[in-house]
């Protein structure tokens, strides 16, 4: 599956439910709670382009709650490259600063009602978007770069490797259709668990049920 086939598919999964911000960025919040996409517009002139990356008043609206960034982190990586699922307890804001990749959030929490549930997001340079997505803490991310892709991870919480979780990129009750079935994976990554592994006695797994 090549980016463009992806992008046709993207807008269909991608469910904008409410919004808020200024005319420079909007906030919106997705299928998933605690997922929000910030679209923001560029503004060209002669000497090139603007953008904001993001505000904190809208964001803190549709949280009901402040936010703070303790750390930030920067990734360089290969076209055919996949990072995640990666789960950590702090909330964290991406952003593809160069390249194009597809970014997919998966709702691993056990208790959310929209448990296994995924959002995916072409993220940025043209055709793709530059926009940002915000993570609340506990869901899931992971992202393929179709190019050399420089990945921007702001997180709330300074890093700790004994709080790091994920879950198996090709789970198949996440369902996700990467563009290709042999992505350039870490040895970790490709030993992460399936949502089945960790919560084999979730009532999803018990019935048989994920729509």
């Amino acid at each position: 599956m090549n980016w463009a086939a992806c992008r046709a598919r993207v807008a269909l999964v991608t469910v904008a439910h409410s919004n808020r911000g200024s005319g420079r960025l909007r906030v919106i919040e997705t299928a998933i709670e605690g997922c929000l996409l910030l679209e923001t517009a560029i503004f060209e002139d002669t000497r090139g382009w603007f953008l904001e990356t993001y505000r904190q008043s809208p964001i803190g609206a549709v949280l009901g709650r402040p936010h703070r960034f303790s750390q930030g982190n920067h990734s360089r990586s290969k076209p055919g490259v996949l990072r995640g699922f990666h789960t950590e307890p702090w909330d964290k804001f991406v952003y593809v600063s160069r390249g194009m990749a597809l970014c997919v959030v998966a709702d691993t929490r056990p208790d959310s009602p929209t448990f296994g549930k995924t959002a995916r997001f072409l993220l940025g340079d043209p055709p793709h978007h530059r926009h940002r997505v915000f993570l609340q803490k506990g869901l899931s991310n992971a992202f393929y770069c179709f190019t050399e892709v420089d990945y921007l991870n702001d997180v709330s919480e300074e890093f700790d490797p004994n709080n790091r979780g994920g879950v198996l990129w090709s789970d198949p009750f996440l369902g996700v259709e990467w563009p290709t079935a042999e992505p350039i994976l870490s040895e970790k990554d490709a030993l992460l668990p399936t949502l089945k592994e960790l919560y084999p006695d979730h009532p999803v797994f018990a019935v048989g049920l994920h729509a």
